[in-house]
């Protein structure tokens, strides 16, 4: 699709959507596709065929570079006269959608692009693209966005409006390179709730991402006007102000008939429904669905065991990734926000990439990671990059910026493609090069700003930035991130002698720097600007911080001697704390992880079942069906932590599931064998779970491992995929090598 004229409607009303139209002559057509993109959310029909299942298309990706097109089989709907319709809506492109301004970030027009292309039974082809000779009209949908909802109006007869070319469309043309957006689940209400205020709720059962789809005959100008929420108050009452501006407002004007409606240019991020206006019928929940929408990944990771809690935390580990995995990975679908938040993305990956195969969608996301990564190496903290001006937004923070090294290594150990390190590499060095720039040292990352430990409860559960000294954060970030991109180079034969330099000077540095006798020192002064309106824990970064001796365990920044006493005091901070943790978004996808390789696994297991706040569990008493913002989101008395960032749906916390896969099931690739060509399968069974039944499709095929307990004895059946090694060690002591097959065991 080169050289093409993109087309506008003249009209620009706000949030409305238009229909552009072409009539079109074709005989003796073999085959025919078409090609569409927009600048804005489309739907295509031809002859009143609506083509293709996907919706939300193009997709969302970094508009200024780079957008979407799709292509569809159109030669089976062609008749000799044809009527091509493209609905198309402000979207993420032109809308209001964004972290500044939240207005039109990447255009101020909704426009279109298509090619028709129709392949003779001669061997001659015909060309059909968007030019003059297209015809606008309104929309029965008059009002649609991203955060606001979206405004259906069946008795609205479409005007035309006329034809205008599109203003300079700087983005590239590229084909669909991501997974689908489809409808997926479709789930009945389970229960209308009149609640104490005395509104009309109906209750999904299920926190979601998608839309509610109505099947009613109304009169004429009667409406369905409805909102949405994650969670009740604790009166009982309908709770939506976290969504802050984001109204997610459906409305549904009638016109007499018996008519099915769902948004085509909107989604929301939703368990709730509050019924605002109805018509004067009967609420009959068989017309009325909720239907789930994300990415058309393949499930590859299942998990079950004995204990109930544990079931539901997982269960709400899945749906929080299918409510974030549309198109990008966003931190959460309600507010307004649903930005694809790169800390987020890196501390769920190795879980997302064990449930699901994610290779594809990562693919796209880091090609705009790449495209938007700055020449200096800088990454930002959201990709695609939703801000009007990008150089206004200068918050390059450790942990976050490190997706760029995390991810693509990640993948390639779940799935075994080198190209995915290939593709990937020269970002991966760039951004270790940012981190030897941007401190005040060369060895170590000093200064500058940073989301910290994100919403850990060190600093108070007030609070949004954890207590934990940002300048170990980043520097500990800094040394795992050129040892990341050593052991890359290394994969891909490249030179990174100096890499592997550079990680051992960050080591050396850090332990001068940080450490003392093993262990970090108590405190460091505030080395980073205090921001309007931030909570600063009195002027200073704390270093004994449970997330500290992670991070120190994780990147292995203390001698091999000294992990034992850091993983001693880490239990003793963990014990003095009721056993529970303070680690926010950098501390907690570790935390468990270092507990088992340092012997502590019982410890592990204690936080895992934990059910006082803040844990896992936490939540899952409270109601979750998807994983929370801030481990006290609901409070103890059942008030709300506030409503300025309170997300119940937000999958940072669930990379507790690769630990469930890795430690509790013992499923563990090699670092020599990526895709599972080599595993460790090392269970370790718990009693107060009972059972663990877990199973992982990967690259060299289905592993199993099983375990249950009776009586005294704990009995393992493990799968080994045929071509696959593994390295079997089970609680005991014993070791054996395998190959594909089965095995039983019994401690």
């Amino acid at each position: 699709m080169k050289n093409i004229q993109w087309i506008k409607s003249p009209e620009n009303r706000e949030g409305a959507a238009y229909t552009f139209v072409k009539r079109f002559s074709a005989k003796d057509v073999k085959y025919a596709v078409a090609k569409i993109s927009a600048m804005g959310i489309y739907t295509a029909f031809i002859n009143g065929e609506r083509l293709g299942n996907q919706v939300l298309t193009p997709g969302f990706t970094s508009y200024r570079r780079r957008v979407q097109y799709q292509s569809y089989d159109i030669t089976s709907l062609l008749q000799e006269e044809n009527k091509i319709e493209i609905n198309a809506g402000p979207g993420w492109a032109s809308g209001n959608f964004g972290l500044e301004g939240k207005d039109k970030v990447f255009a101020e027009h909704i426009s279109i692009v298509a090619e028709i292309e129709l392949t003779l039974e001669n061997g001659e082809k015909e060309i059909v693209t968007t030019d003059e000779t297209w015809e606008t009209f309104s929309n029965k949908v008059t009002f649609s966005g991203i955060f606001c909802g979206e405004t259906f109006d069946a008795t609205h007869t479409p005007v035309r409006i006329g034809f205008a070319a599109a203003d300079e469309i700087g983005a590239s043309l590229i084909p669909d390179v991501g997974e689908k957006i489809l409808e997926q689940e479709r789930i009945a209400p389970v229960e209308l709730i009149t609640t104490p205020n005395g509104e009309r709720v109906i209750d999904f059962g299920q926190n979601m991402t998608g839309y509610v789809e109505f099947c009613v005959q109304g009169k004429r100008e009667e409406r369905i006007v409805t909102d949405c929420a994650e969670v009740l108050d604790k009166d009982g009452n309908f709770y939506n102000e976290n969504y802050r501006s984001a109204k997610n407002e459906v409305v549904f004007i009638l016109d007499g008939e018996k008519r099915t409606y769902k948004p085509q240019f909107s989604f929301q991020g939703f368990r709730y429904i509050r019924l605002k206006e109805y018509p004067d019928i009967p609420v009959d929940f068989a017309n009325i669905r909720a239907i789930a929408v994300h990415s058309d990944l393949r499930r590859i990771g299942y998990f079950s065991c004995g204990e109930a809690r544990v079931n539901q935390l997982y269960h709400n580990i899945i749906w929080g990734q299918k409510s974030n995995y549309l198109d990008i990975p966003t931190d959460c679908p309600q507010r307004d926000e649903r930005q694809g938040w790169t800390g987020d993305a890196q501390v769920f990956c190795r879980a997302a990439a064990m449930n699901y195969d994610v290779s594809k969608f990562f693919e796209k996301w880091l090609a705009d990671l790449r495209l938007e990564q700055r020449e200096d190496g800088a990454i930002y903290g959201v990709c695609p990059e939703s801000f009007k001006n990008p150089q206004s937004h200068t918050m390059v923070s450790a942990a976050w910026g490190d997706a760029a090294v995390i991810i693509p290594w990640e993948l390639y150990r779940a799935y075994g493609d080198k190209r995915i390190l290939a593709d990937n590499f020269e970002m991966m060095k760039k951004w270790v090069n940012y981190q030897r720039s941007a401190g005040n040292e060369e060895f170590l990352w000093l200064g500058g700003r940073h989301y910290g430990d994100w919403l850990a409860m060190d600093a108070g559960g007030e609070s949004c930035v954890g207590a934990t000294s940002n300048d170990l954060i980043a520097s500990a970030f800094y040394a795992g991130a050129a040892d990341i991109v050593v052991r890359a180079g290394e994969v891909l034969r490249e030179d990174v002698s100096g890499y592997r330099e550079l990680h051992k000077n960050i080591v050396a540095k850090f332990r001068e720097y940080f450490l003392e006798n093993g262990l970090p020192k108590a405190e460091f002064p505030l080395t980073e600007p205090v921001r309007p309106g931030k909570k600063v824990q009195d002027a200073l970064r704390l270093g004994m911080t449970q997330t500290a001796l992670v991070l120190i365990l994780h990147f292995r920044l203390c001698k091999e001697d000294e992990r034992g006493l850091v993983a001693d005091k880490l239990e003793e901070l963990i014990e003095s704390f009721g056993t529970r943790m303070t680690t926010g978004f950098v501390g907690t996808p570790y935390i468990l992880h270092v507990l088992t390789e340092s012997g502590k696994t019982e410890l592990a297991y204690k936080l895992l079942l934990q059910n006082k706040n803040p844990s896992w569990l936490y939540s899952v008493e409270h109601g979750a069906t998807t994983m929370w913002e801030h481990w006290n989101g609901i409070r103890e008395d059942g008030s709300l932590w506030g409503a300025d960032m309170n997300s119940f749906n937000h999958y940072a916390y669930g990379a507790v599931g690769d630990w469930l896969y890795g430690a509790a099931a013992g499923i563990t690739v090699c670092e020599d064998g990526a895709g599972y060509k080599k595993m460790t399968i090392a269970p370790h069974p718990c009693k107060e779970l009972g059972f663990i039944n877990c199973k992982m499709e990967t690259a060299s095929g289905t592993v199993e491992s099983n375990w249950y307990c009776k009586g005294e004895k704990v009995y393992f059946e493990i799968t080994v995929p045929h071509g696959a090694e593994a390295k079997i060690i089970l609680p005991n002591g014993y070791e054996e090598d395998v190959c594909g097959g089965k095995y039983n065991f019994t401690v």
